[in-house]
């Protein structure tokens, strides 16, 4: 089920985008000037990420940003949610969630520069990033 253009509905909110379906690991739609990861890094090893970075970033405006939200690990032993996930993703598919350390590494390597990691009230952090 297809969740996305009904929630952008109800936010009065669908003018404003454009809903495209595809293949990142093909091509990314041209023309945004915001693209949405949402969950989608942690699915994929540091090479596959790179490669789906740099579609992206072969689109994006130079004044375009692109928000990744994905669990980002705290530095530290401290308990968190993200890094009990982490140890199910490293056991189940070939990804991982990531530090903001290791997440600069794959968006510099791909063309991207790390602006900033903003909190949630969930595990999950909004990373926006812009073409460097």
């Amino acid at each position: 089920m297809v969740k996305a253009p009904q929630s952008l509905e109800d936010a009065e909110l669908l003018d404003r985008c454009d809903l495209v379906g595809g293949d990142f690991f093909d091509a990314v739609p041209s023309g945004g000037d915001i693209y949405v990861f949402k969950r989608i890094l942690h699915d994929w090893d540091d090479e596959t990420c790179v490669k789906l970075l740099q579609r992206c970033r072969e689109v994006i405006p130079h004044e375009g940003r692109l928000l990744v939200v994905d669990a980002v690990i705290p530095p530290g032993n401290d308990p968190h949610p993200a890094k009990i996930v982490d140890m199910v993703m490293m056991s189940v598919l070939p990804g991982r969630e990531r530090t903001e350390q290791e997440l600069s590494t794959l968006l510099t390597t791909a063309g991207f520069t790390l602006n900033q990691v903003i909190p949630t009230h969930s595990m999950l952090c909004i990373v926006e990033c812009s073409p460097a």
